[in-house]
């Protein structure tokens, strides 16, 4: 055969192949895209240049809960190209997210040292300081909204810290700030809540209980609250109504059923009270006999006699 035609022979084949690898990638792709996740990383591993697709294959891991993998392929990516900040970004994010905090912490300082202008960073490490109690998160957060006023998480955390802390007016003057951006973020509005009724602001806390609920939430606290809302202005039926919301997620709340015993007795309703308060007394009056038992037998286990 001439040499022009294994020249030909060579391309033609080069090219099938390069084809046949641009067809894998695009099989890959897709199925990534369309939620089959499994199928997608036996895909990509076909692939001929693996080091393009370690990134592809992390998130993968990722999509069907399979962490360590996805770690493991992040640092092959890594180590294929040092010089990806959005990879180093992404796996920084899981060894969050999988509680490996302090490495966590060193690769975010990485990034930062890179570009320091970057508010997720921040936040990120913020919220692995936050899993360490290190009071310096805060620091973090507060970073993040310096770089970014419209972030909504660095706003919730500084705007809760501000409430923890009693400042009631900077937290509401952040939240009112991220609100203007997201109406229905529900943190905030949950936030705003808790800033009035803290304050015994029982009118203004009102409607953003009933927002959160508005917005389809429905909790133990939320009902609690607009209960106790209510029975501070005597709407006895509206405070009942809640307090049997709350009761549904604790249905054996000594406290709350005797709590709902006085809305009946608001209401003059005596037997309905005399009920409840039966309820709660009995379930506050449990025999301790066993309890007693357990101790006395682990007392003596470790030779304290008299005290058994």
């Amino acid at each position: 055969m001439a040499k022009s035609n294994w020249i030909l022979a060579i391309y033609v084949l080069s090219s099938f192949r390069v084809l046949a690898q641009t067809n894998t990638l695009r099989e890959a792709d897709s199925l990534y895209a369309n939620g089959n996740f499994s199928k997608a990383i036996e895909t990509y591993k076909t692939y001929d240049s693996p080091s393009e697709v370690y990134g592809k294959i992390a998130r993968a891991n990722i999509a069907i809960g399979n962490y360590s993998e996805a770690l493991n392929y992040y640092k092959l990516d890594i180590q294929a190209d040092p010089n990806n900040a959005v990879i180093k970004y992404e796996y920084a994010k899981l060894l969050n997210k999988t509680k490996n905090f302090d490495e966590a912490i060193a690769k975010f300082n990485d990034l930062m040292s890179r570009d320091s202008l970057n508010p997720n960073y921040h936040y990120e490490m913020g919220l692995a300081l936050e899993k360490l109690m290190d009071s310096t998160a805060i620091l973090s957060f507060r970073k993040t909204f310096d770089l970014d006023n419209n972030h909504q998480k660095a706003i919730f955390k500084i705007a809760k810290h501000e409430l923890i802390k009693r400042n009631h007016e900077a937290s509401l003057a952040l939240i009112d700030l991220g609100l203007k951006t997201y109406p229905e973020n529900l943190e905030l509005i949950s936030l705003k809540a808790q800033n009035y009724y803290h304050q015994e602001y029982y009118k203004e806390a009102k409607p953003w209980f009933l927002r959160l609920i508005e917005l389809g939430e429905s909790s133990q606290f939320i009902h609690e609250k607009l209960s106790i809302i209510y029975g501070a202005y005597s709407e006895w039926e509206n405070a009942i109504k809640h307090r049997k919301e709350a009761l549904k997620f604790d249905a054996l709340d000594a406290n709350g059923m005797f709590v709902l015993g006085t809305y009946y007795e608001g209401m003059q309703d005596y037997a309905k009270a005399e009920e409840q308060y039966l309820k709660a007394l009995k379930l506050q009056d449990r025999p301790l006999d066993y309890k007693y038992q357990k101790l006395g037998y682990v007392l003596n286990r470790q030779s304290k006699h008299q005290e058994a």
